[in-house]
């Protein structure tokens, strides 16, 4: 899937919102991204309001390119620099340890910044046009489902004088479709604080040695609560055989499902709508988030979503859906 050609004006506008101080929302190829100057207090005091994000929990920090690292970190790893030349530009955030440029409000009070630089070349465009670095979290009310079309952002959000957004930018639907793999190399022990595109696996290549789970005392990150990425809906994951057998009891409550086609072939239960999971772990990643909203607001008192396939690919997969679930409202 590749974006449409860049649209220099509205590039123009973004950039120009961002100067004065305003929030944009803006493509990237993970999720939209809600962006604002990273050194401008009150600009991303703004982009807190907008999300109702705690002031504690740190937004990551997107850069045009590894020489930021001088800017915005203090003794940077090796490994650092080998996985920015492996994976950057791309859907990788780095936790180091912060220097004085990256302040509080970005940071959450932490003594680590998280640093990306996206691959998305519109985003890329407005990192290189405004010249400096943007804290962008996800471009969505906070804990919700994140957004991968600019329609998802202006029916969460809103655009002003009515909505919580200075600009949304439509660069068209994100090619990865959920967030960036986070890894935290703020200490001697690389740890995973965020599942994403980039696996484990590749990531323990491309270092040459073992990426930790994160523990108790790993720093905060975006989309580590237990609770994240969330429908309104009750959602429930089960295994896909169960999940076929209930489907093929006639009555019960209205259903909205997400799972394979062999699931829903004899489906004889109320459903509001049925969605075909994706086969390839991409292809899954890249209809999530647009499939959650769909199953959300069709009228369904209960969303199933069949289990996907393990393995070190579909590991961000599981980390969303089982976040969405314990995130979804069960009263």
């Amino acid at each position: 899937m590749s974006p449409p050609a860049i649209d220099t004006a509205a590039i123009r506008r973004a950039v120009e919102v961002l100067r004065r101080g305003g929030i944009v929302a803006l493509p990237t190829e993970t999720v939209y991204g809600l962006a604002a100057d990273a050194e401008h207090g009150d600009a991303v005091r703004k982009l807190f309001a907008a999300k109702g994000r705690p002031a504690d929990h740190p937004v990551i920090v997107h850069v045009s390119g590894a020489d930021a690292f001088d800017e915005w970190a203090i003794e940077v790893p090796d490994a650092a620099h080998v996985l920015a030349r492996a994976f950057w530009p791309g859907p990788l955030t780095l936790v180091l340890k912060r220097s004085a440029r990256a302040g509080d409000i970005v940071t959450g009070g932490q003594d680590t910044v998280g640093l990306r630089a996206p691959a998305h070349p519109w985003m890329r465009a407005v990192l290189h046009a405004f010249g400096g670095a943007l804290a962008a979290p996800s471009a969505n009310s906070f804990g919700r489902v994140s957004p991968t079309t600019a329609q998802h952002v202006i029916a969460d959000l809103g655009v002003k004088p009515r909505g919580k957004v200075d600009l949304v930018v439509d660069g068209g639907a994100c090619p990865v479709g959920i967030e960036s793999t986070i890894v935290d190399l703020s200490s001697e022990t690389p740890k995973l604080l965020r599942p994403g595109a980039i696996t484990r696996v590749q990531l323990q290549a491309a270092i040459g040695h073992q990426v930790a789970d994160a523990g108790a005392l790993s720093p905060r990150a975006s989309g580590r609560l237990e609770k994240h990425y969330a429908p309104h809906t009750p959602l429930t994951l089960m295994p896909a055989d169960a999940l076929a057998a209930l489907l093929s009891k006639p009555g019960g409550a209205r259903l909205a499902v997400l799972a394979p086609m062999s699931a829903l072939e004899d489906c004889r239960a109320e459903v509001t709508l049925a969605i075909a999971a994706a086969e390839s772990a991409d292809d899954y990643a890249r209809m999530l988030y647009s499939s959650l909203p769909r199953l959300d607001t069709s009228g369904a008192h209960r969303l199933l979503v069949a289990a996907p396939p393990a393995g070190p690919q579909w590991e961000a997969i599981h980390d969303r859906l089982r976040r969405a679930q314990a995130g979804a409202t069960n009263e």
